[in-house]
């Protein structure tokens, strides 16, 4: 194992899910919604559910039959254990996301399905725009504040470089309205959400800094009602373990009749 510590701050992380507030748990509530949406339309019964998490309360309620599994960096999963396998709200949070999968994958039954829901890279665009350029005019540089975040078009290649099969990824933006930043930053406190990077700044901020953000926040993206919104992204990742009963692509050349003839149209050659 290495020393070397990872981008996230795992004792950190774990301080503020402990404060979190449940009435405040609304991206844990949506995603608990988009894994609900989403199984209704699998026409398929899962006997063996297993959900990776860091609130465990909320999935229970949701999911009474599954297993929940801490989301640490081993994850507690035996080799083809489950024919369902959620990580939920917790790969935005992981040192290693591939290794999160990976894990999964294993996990999984032949033809076993894979969901993952995280936040994504649009998600707070406004607020790191703002606290980025206040903080570099008050204090002339710039601290780690809002974790990096995968973006959409990369997610893909996640699920198959874990050796999924049948990789989809696909987002949902939701737009939160508040008052002021000291509003928006008690509700990411409230859902333990807040800053656990490695490399964040372990002094207080200057109160000047939120100040200057708060301004900038209104004048860039303040509403006329005098709101500020804030963008959360939910990215969903969709895969399958590997199985003899899946479709397969058609190998090039087994082709059994000419697209020219489907189209109703001549064929001609290409000029050079």
């Amino acid at each position: 194992m290495s020393d070397t510590p990872g981008i996230f701050d795992r004792p950190a992380l774990l301080r503020h899910r402990r404060r979190a507030r449940k009435d405040d748990l609304f991206l844990q509530q949506m995603a608990v919604e988009e894994v609900q949406d989403r199984l209704s339309m699998v026409n398929r019964a899962f006997t063996a559910p297993a959900v990776v998490t860091g609130f465990a309360d909320r999935w229970s309620a949701a999911m009474p039959d599954a297993r929940l599994v801490p989301d640490a960096e081993t994850l507690d999963l035996q080799a083809e254990s489950h024919d369902l396998v959620i990580h939920a709200m917790s790969l935005h949070w992981a040192n290693d996301p591939v290794g999160q999968i990976i894990q999964c994958r294993r996990a999984l039954q032949p033809d076993g399905l894979f969901l993952a829901l995280f936040l994504g890279g649009q998600t707070l665009h406004q607020l790191r725009t703002v606290l980025s350029q206040a903080e570099s005019r008050m204090t002339g540089g710039l601290s780690p504040r809002v974790a990096p975040m995968a973006e959409i078009r990369e997610c893909g290649a996640l699920l198959q470089r874990a050796g999924l099969a049948l990789p989809v990824a696909d987002n949902v933006i939701s737009v939160a309205q508040y008052r002021d930043l000291g509003h928006l930053m008690h509700d990411l406190r409230g859902m333990g959400e807040t800053n656990a990077l490695s490399g964040r700044l372990r002094r207080p901020t200057r109160r000047t800094v939120f100040q200057a953000a708060d301004t900038l926040y209104a004048e860039l993206f303040g509403t006329e009602a005098g709101l500020l919104p804030a963008s959360f992204e939910l990215i969903c990742l969709t895969g399958w373990a590997p199985d003899e009963s899946q479709p397969k692509p058609l190998r090039p050349g087994s082709a059994q009749a000419r697209l020219a003839d489907a189209l109703r149209t001549t064929e001609g050659k290409l000029s050079d």
